[in-house]
């Protein structure tokens, strides 16, 4: 029975966790080794780079922060974002004849990634929370889906913005304002608003309650379905917002892109703190996860330690790292 004195017993002024602090502890060492590595890696112009390279990756981590928090999990990130990016060319191509070059066709464009991300968003969480289909097999599938329909929409090739659309809609990715481009603006701002809501807001509590224990946040006046079919909604829409930063920096979409954004994704999410099965997320944590890939891929990149076609295969340890990691930390509270 747990009295007075055991509830005093821990101090509000206890120093933070091994789960709070390795994650920074991991990025500062990553900082080190790079600039042992590379006199150039902490040079604005790198750092910049890095910063707006993770950019696609963290929007969408931070939605996946609260998909998996409220007991989800989405695979088909990487494939949704590649068909929205097929679509949103083909419809800005199609706009052009009528619109001619200039803000209209950019909005219609953006309109279009938000749309088609919302609904690709809710359509996994209807499946998923209306007609009862395990997560991983309903987004396994519909990874499969926007992958094929991709391919299917450039036939097998690309998918290229016109010359001139896509020099008019290069500054969204290339440009900003006090020397910080637009993609950095726009994650900070989704990292903001999903702090928020995460820690601050009733739908955080709501998604960590459902993640925790389903039945119980049911009896506790928890709108479980809704609150999971909002979070893949959330998640759709942060991938069209992704999506709409990523377009111009190539100007074209194909069966490629996107691959392994969803690893990534949910590597970042776990690296930061957030627990796999659910019930406890951070969103400041996802954005150290970020991060700390994207370092380590700019790390490969400068130097010839390990061949940068192996990124995949570290960010997959990584995960199962944390994993373990976070099932040990389970098992010693």
């Amino acid at each position: 029975m747990m009295t007075s004195e055991t509830t005093a017993a821990k101090p509000r002024w206890a120093l933070p966790s091994m789960s709070v602090l390795g994650p920074v502890i991991a990025l500062v060492v990553l900082v080190v080794i790079g600039t042992m590595l590379n006199s150039n890696f902490l040079s604005a112009a790198n750092i910049t780079n890095v910063l707006a390279r993770s950019a696609f990756i963290g929007i969408i981590a931070v939605g996946m922060t609260f998909v998996i928090t409220a007991g989800g999990l989405d695979l088909s990130v990487g494939s949704m974002a590649a068909f929205i990016a097929g679509l949103m060319i083909l419809v800005m191509n199609a706009a052009l004849p009528s619109l001619g070059v200039g803000v209209p066709i950019i909005l219609l464009g953006m309109a279009v990634a938000l749309l088609a991300g919302i609904i690709a968003g809710l359509i996994n969480g209807f499946l998923i929370t209306t007609l009862g289909i395990e997560a991983f097999i309903v987004t396994l599938g519909t990874m499969g889906i926007y992958r094929s329909l991709v391919t299917w929409m450039a036939d097998g090739g690309t998918l290229s913005l016109d010359f001139g659309l896509r020099t008019f809609y290069r500054p969204v990715y290339f440009d900003g304002i006090f020397g910080i481009s637009w993609p950095i603006i726009v994650f900070a701002l989704a990292v903001i608003v999903g702090e928020i809501l995460m820690s601050r807001a009733r739908f955080g509590r709501h998604c960590a309650a459902t993640g925790s224990n389903e039945h119980v946040a049911h009896y506790s006046n928890v709108n479980v379905n809704r609150t999971r079919l909002y979070t893949y909604a959330m998640l759709g829409l942060l991938v069209g917002v992704a999506t709409i930063m990523y377009v111009p920096r190539l100007g074209s979409a194909s069966a490629s892109t996107g691959v392994l954004w969803e690893l990534e994704a949910i590597a970042a999410v776990i690296i930061g703190g957030t627990i796999l099965k659910g019930g406890f997320g951070r969103v400041w944590g996802t954005v150290i996860g970020v991060l700390i890939l994207s370092m380590i891929d700019n790390i490969l990149n400068l130097t010839d330690l390990v061949s940068p076609y192996l990124n995949g295969t570290i960010q997959g340890v990584i995960i199962i790292l944390a994993v373990i990691l976070q099932r040990e930390a389970k098992a010693k509270s």
